[in-house]
């Protein structure tokens, strides 16, 4: 606990050498502690929450961080873009999430400064450095800073400080761009990414499926819920729901997966 109190501290203080900060807000939990540990560094008029809006983000996240940033009583403010107009995001290529990552980032940055806001935070984590992460290129070259990186935590500190907190989302799963569900070569449409949201509220508010995802691997869908979840998914009753309803949908085949959820799994293929 005292090294947990120890990187807060450390946190606070990387905070607090900005004048104005705009927090990269997604929702998630870890953007939520980035914002919460923000205000208390910096004082809420001097924080602004900055939410970026597009084909990739799931509804469900954009009304998740509304009400996150009502909760801590912030500035928060919607950046709409229509990302899909990017040809090097849509094309969905390796090195997607650098273009993706640089036109947001960019977007928050002008949003930043007609705010009269000197800097950009997100919430990369030391357990980014796992996964296939270009993004964090573009966030290094346009001098966006992760502080909770520098104040080396990583997920399961910052759910611990998160819940120690009282924030709602402390143990919320982890959230990714609907991008990541389809593979890399695999142009991304508008058609593509509502089939695959549609797909995983279905599992979610029909099964109570915590964590999950649908990849669209078309004319397969393929389906990644916790290893405890898969039992009760293969059972005769459920296997044919989750069947009519993907077929319904557009998949021709249902897959599940039987190595459970885990993240970035579209990224296997690169190694």
């Amino acid at each position: 606990m005292e090294d947990l109190l120890r990187a807060e501290e450390e946190l606070k203080g990387i905070l607090s050498s900005f004048d104005t900060v705009g927090v990269a807000f997604s929702g998630g939990v870890d953007s939520s502690l980035l914002l919460a540990v923000a205000i208390d560094s910096l004082g809420r008029e001097r924080v602004i929450a900055l939410t970026a809006v597009s084909e990739l983000v799931p509804n469900r996240d954009r009304l998740g961080a509304n009400e996150i940033a009502a909760l801590l009583g912030v500035r928060h403010l919607s950046v709409r873009f229509p990302i899909l107009e990017n040809a090097l995001v849509a094309a969905n290529t390796t090195d997607r999430c650098y273009h993706c990552k640089r036109a947001i980032f960019t977007a928050l940055l002008e949003e930043a400064k007609r705010q009269g806001v000197g800097a950009l935070v997100h919430g990369a984590t030391i357990d980014d450095a796992n996964d296939f992460r270009p993004g964090q290129k573009a966030a290094d070259e346009l001098g966006v800073r992760a502080p909770l990186r520098e104040a080396g935590l990583g997920k399961a500190e910052i759910r611990a400080l998160a819940r120690a907190r009282g924030l709602p989302n402390w143990d919320q799963p982890s959230m990714a761009c609907l991008a990541s569900r389809l593979p890399y070569g695999t142009p991304l449409t508008t058609e593509a990414l509502r089939r695959v949201e549609r797909a995983e509220e279905f599992l979610r508010e029909r099964f109570g499926l915590g964590q999950v995802r649908v990849r669209d691997h078309m004319p397969v869908a393929r389906i990644e819920c916790e290893e405890a979840d898969i039992p009760r998914l293969l059972e005769a009753g459920p296997r044919a729901e989750v069947e009519r309803a993907l077929r319904d949908l557009g998949w021709r085949y249902t897959a599940l997966d039987l190595r459970g959820f885990r993240t970035g799994s579209m990224n296997e293929a690169l190694r």
